[in-house]
């Protein structure tokens, strides 16, 4: 079901690896599709596709409780797939894995349950100065609410987190550090061992957000030792719509269910409900059964592929990139850390990034131009917005190389 490796110096056979993706044979204001917007979204191998598919057409059944064969196939699926992403990213318990709707609705679960039992007047959050919005503001709401106050670990000029500026926040006062794996905006790749090393010396929990990481790299939660870790499918060749929250088990049975519905519970009356054991009592609901069986069969096919293959597929393709751009008058990186992984953000002397996009895109050309929901970062950089490039383990030279030459003809535009 997975590509086969051929003899290349990355060990990748990237040829066989995109003609799994549907979606990257297609022509665009008829020029080939030259797809580098994987970081708000990569594409969907036949192999996802497939199996969502198969799932609809013979197992389609209510998860949990049903006692009917249907039922019973559709529940080893989805508790399946929670094995999977154990597997994956190497959690001790199954229980310690909590499917929901992406890194958005993981970092808001962590907020209103653990935040709220955990802060109060005069306590404090950290996060870093390169964070999505959404590992700031389920804070901002969070501390507005409970009388506690939102810290910023500062980013450096090239935007790597200073790591002295963290060790001076921590305090008594600080009851979580919110950090992201790899910047969306910047590509860095933080140190989330030497991250969660200090924060365990003044005893404060970590919540890393994984967007960006878990289709690049390999990723143990107990190598790293964080608190709670949360990533979305979509952006590792899953469909939308589904993510996963992973906790440890200890933290996670302290913290109180924070929406009510079917499954949570272990009994109902109208003068008591008592709840569900781990994983459930997050879980309300019926779930996007479909889409975690999706997640559950992007991972078999990262992993039967090779995270390590593909990183350094994409090592490769990114050198290749940032040495084809930076022959481009005009063009300025933003963000040039010290270990980065997938993307390059940039800005054209004079050209708003929008237009950067707009002429690209009649090349055929997919990038991302805006804020990228990280608008902190573009105030530390003194810019409204970037363009951005983003690769994934389809990516190839030859593509960034059209970008070149794209953006070479945005500049005869607007010459």
């Amino acid at each position: 079901m997975t590509p086969v490796a051929a003899a290349t110096p990355t060990g990748l056979d990237v040829e066989a690896v995109r003609r799994d993706f549907p979606a990257l044979h297609q022509q665009v204001h008829g020029r080939p599709l030259v797809y580098l917007d994987n970081a708000a979204t990569t594409q969907r191998p036949r192999q996802v596709i497939g199996e969502i598919v198969r799932f609809y057409e013979q197992d389609n059944a209510n998860i949990h409780r049903g006692v009917h064969l249907l039922s019973e196939r559709a529940t080893k699926l989805y508790e399946g797939a929670r094995e999977k992403v154990r597997a994956a990213l190497n959690a001790t318990l199954a229980r310690e894995i909590i499917f929901v709707r992406g890194t958005t609705e993981a970092i808001n679960l962590v907020a209103q349950t653990f935040g709220r039992a955990n802060l109060g007047p005069g306590d404090e959050i950290l996060v870093s100065a390169m964070e999505h919005h959404s590992d700031i503001v389920p804070w901002q709401m969070i501390c507005q609410e409970r009388g506690a106050a939102l810290r910023v670990i500062p980013v450096d000029d090239r935007g790597d987190l200073i790591l002295e500026e963290l060790e001076r926040l921590l305090s008594p006062r600080v009851k979580l550090a919110a950090v992201v794996h790899v910047s969306n905006a910047l590509g860095t790749v933080n140190p989330i061992r030497q991250i969660t090393a200090l924060a365990r010396a003044h005893g404060v929990p970590v919540l890393v957000d994984g967007a960006q990481a878990m289709a690049h790299m390999a990723v143990d939660v107990r190598e790293l030792d964080v608190d709670f870790y949360a990533f979305s499918a979509h952006k590792m060749c899953g469909p939308t719509g589904v993510g996963v929250l992973y906790g440890k088990s200890h933290l996670l049975e302290t913290m109180p269910p924070w929406q009510g519905g079917g499954d949570m519970i272990r009994s109902v009356t109208f003068e008591k409900t008592t709840y569900n054991t781990l994983p459930h009592r997050f879980e309300a609901g019926t779930p996007d059964i479909a889409g975690v069986i999706g997640l559950g069969a992007a991972i078999d096919y990262l992993h039967g592929i090779g995270l390590s293959r593909i990183a350094a597929h994409e090592d490769a393709v990114l050198a290749h990139g940032l040495a084809a751009l930076s022959e481009i008058p005009g063009l300025r990186l933003i963000g040039t850390p010290r270990r980065r992984a997938g993307v390059i953000s940039f800005v054209l002397d004079g050209i708003h990034p929008h237009d950067i996009g707009t002429i690209l895109d009649r090349e055929g050309i997919a990038i991302r131009t805006g804020h990228h929901c990280a608008q902190p970062v573009m105030q530390r950089f003194g810019i409204p917005a970037t363009a951005r490039a983003s690769l994934a383990l389809y990516s190839t030279r030859e593509e960034l190389d059209a970008l070149a030459r794209g953006l070479r003809r945005v500049l005869e535009v607007f010459a």
